[in-house]
């Protein structure tokens, strides 16, 4: 994969255009309307809202340069095509920790979908890195800021995320 590609599973590449579409749709429509406003009060050297209005506007139009080049180099990965018991990026990963006894899970997913409260981590995080290409029994040892943790894979499963209605 070459490394301008970007990991992301389908249900990432929907909210990434969701988010643009909102972006464009939305967020750059209210944006407008302000700064007309802002116009309408007369001069604009002096005119703080105004000034804000183009700031916000800069900050938008930037970020949606943004989505369109991650939305331009993701790599979608279909997990539902996915199987076997040897974790890979998409996989939903259930380990036990060795020391506590603690079960947790974790889905595999790109850099931008990771969130730790949802139990999504990054393709590239310590975790991540220390399961890929291990089976279900295999014990991990992960060194991660808080110190050296050791796991024990319970199963590996390939679910693909479910997301309310692509916008294209």
């Amino acid at each position: 994969m070459p490394s301008d590609r970007m990991p992301m599973t389908p249900s990432g590449l929907v909210k990434l255009k969701q988010e643009l579409k909102r972006l464009k749709g939305v967020e750059r429509q209210r944006i407008v309307r302000e700064i007309a406003e802002a116009r309408a009060h007369g001069d604009l050297s002096e005119n703080a809202e105004y000034h804000a209005a183009k700031e916000k506007q800069s900050h938008v139009e930037g970020r949606i340069t943004q989505v369109e080049h991650w939305i331009a180099t993701a790599d979608v990965i279909d997990v539902s095509k996915l199987s076997g018991d040897r974790v890979v990026f998409g996989a939903t990963v259930h380990l036990t920790d060795s020391q506590s006894g603690d079960e947790v899970q974790y889905r595999i997913v790109g850099e931008l979908e990771a969130d730790l409260k949802q139990g999504r981590i990054s393709v590239t995080s310590p975790i991540a890195r220390a399961l890929i290409g291990k089976v279900e029994g295999d014990v991990v040892r992960v060194r991660a800021p808080g110190g050296e943790r050791e796991y024990e894979i319970g199963s590996v499963e390939f679910v693909e995320e479910q997301v309310s209605s692509d916008p294209e």
